[in-house]
């Protein structure tokens, strides 16, 4: 589906509607809502698979292409007079693996010329960074520049404190301090950014399978429960694409492993419903603790 303009007169910086590539999850949802309550025209691009059908309804102008429509991406954000956008959402890229992904997915050319180094060469890895800074650098060659969260929608990030749940015992502290350290590692060779600990043991560490069933696998390896869930940004972390996000599922994945605390990084992830996420919290017996990289120097010492 696509939604014409209202009005073919010539747009203005500050009457431009703001791009949204939405992927996976509730994150697009909560960013076309925010910028629509700061008075912002919304042009949405859902990618096929991933985007809820329902973002459409938020915006002026929708339409959808396949994982590998970055050329289609970018002529409809040009159309509708776009010049800067966010990125939400997750994309999966275990998609990329499955064969003849790219018949349903359509690669255009401008796709095809952008990753070929990664996708067809071989000469560059797959990492995260890497694609979503390939889609970054080729939007922006065409006069198309993603902003980071804060510029749109800060109040999405957490701040920090103990938001639900009973205060952690020194037990689940020390489990919090070692899996800080441990994930932000992970980060770092940007493998993944959610670990799972107990007795400062790393049970399950985040790959390309994502949040959700790296906590699940965490159950399955340690059916005693108990379980500490670290989820922090990366060191370097770009607040452009990839920002550590939960919601509601995350504590649900977490409570079915036996788990009992959350710990995020604060200022850098995303939480979303923030009334329904603590109430949920509440409800399933869930500790969730928003920590500053200062706070955890201090927990480590």
């Amino acid at each position: 589906m696509s939604i014409p303009a209202n009005s073919t007169a010539p747009l203005s910086d500050s009457n431009r509607p703001i791009g949204l590539l939405a992927g996976w999850g509730n994150y697009p949802r909560a960013i076309a809502e925010q910028l629509r309550s700061q008075g912002h025209q919304v042009a949405g691009v859902g990618i096929l698979d991933h985007a809820d059908p329902r973002l459409a309804d938020l915006c002026e102008h929708f339409d959808w292409i396949g994982l590998g429509g970055i050329g289609r991406a970018i002529r409809l954000f040009k159309r509708w007079g776009v010049r800067e956008a966010i990125m939400a959402g997750k994309v999966h890229k275990v998609l990329l693996y499955q064969p003849g992904w790219w018949l349903k997915h359509r690669p255009d050319w401008t796709s095809i010329k952008a990753f070929s180094p990664q996708l067809i060469w071989g000469k560059s890895d797959r990492k995260d960074d890497t694609l979503l800074s390939t889609i970054v650098s080729t939007f922006a060659r065409q006069g198309i520049d993603f902003q980071p969260i804060m510029k749109f929608a800060p109040e999405l990030l957490v701040s920090s404190g103990l938001l639900a749940g009973k205060p952690l015992t020194s037990k689940q502290l020390k489990d919090v301090s070692f899996g800080w350290q441990t994930a932000k590692a992970m980060g770092g060779l940007d493998i993944g950014q959610t670990v799972c600990i107990k007795n400062q043991t790393v049970i399950a560490v985040e790959a390309i399978e994502g949040t959700d069933l790296c906590i699940r696998r965490a159950g399955q390896l340690c059916g005693s429960g108990g379980i500490t869930v670290v989820k922090v940004a990366k060191p370097q972390q770009d607040m452009r694409f990839d920002v550590p996000t939960v919601g509601i599922a995350t504590l649900e994945s977490i409570a079915a492993a036996g788990g009992g605390v959350l710990a995020v990084e604060a200022d850098k992830t995303i939480l979303l419903d923030h009334q329904e996420f603590l109430q949920a919290a509440r409800r399933l017996g869930i500790s969730v603790v928003a920590e500053a990289v200062a706070s955890q120097g201090r927990a480590a010492a």
